[in-house]
């Protein structure tokens, strides 16, 4: 169940990066450069638009969703006690003590 979940969000992610891409901007998008400018004589470039819009959109919340999905009831809980790597490492050892710089005054000082 999870790699499935992992999979369709894979998946979904690339689709939402492909629609976003083929949106028309002020360059054009990248619609035309993947054949996506002769989509505007099939809808209409005011339907096209709305599609990819709402189609961005749908993505987009299915994306969360399923992110949410993953993260709250598919991955494992961590309710083992795992030791860190410091943790399981050995006790550091103790330093040498410091040694205290006499205190001199400070020449000009009273």
């Amino acid at each position: 169940m999870y790699t499935i979940a992992i999979i369709l969000e894979v998946i979904i992610g690339i689709l939402l990066m492909l629609t976003i891409l083929m949106q028309s901007s002020k360059g054009g998008g990248l619609a035309g450069g993947f054949g996506g400018a002769n989509i505007g004589t099939v809808f209409g470039v005011r339907r096209t638009s709305d599609f990819l819009t709402t189609l961005t959109q749908w993505l987009a919340g299915i994306f969360m969703v399923f992110a949410l999905v993953i993260n709250l009831w598919l991955l494992p809980r961590g309710e083992q006690k795992q030791e860190s790597v410091i943790q399981s490492g050995p006790p550091p050892a103790a330093l040498p003590p410091t040694q205290q710089a006499p205190t001199s005054p400070i020449p000009g000082s009273k």
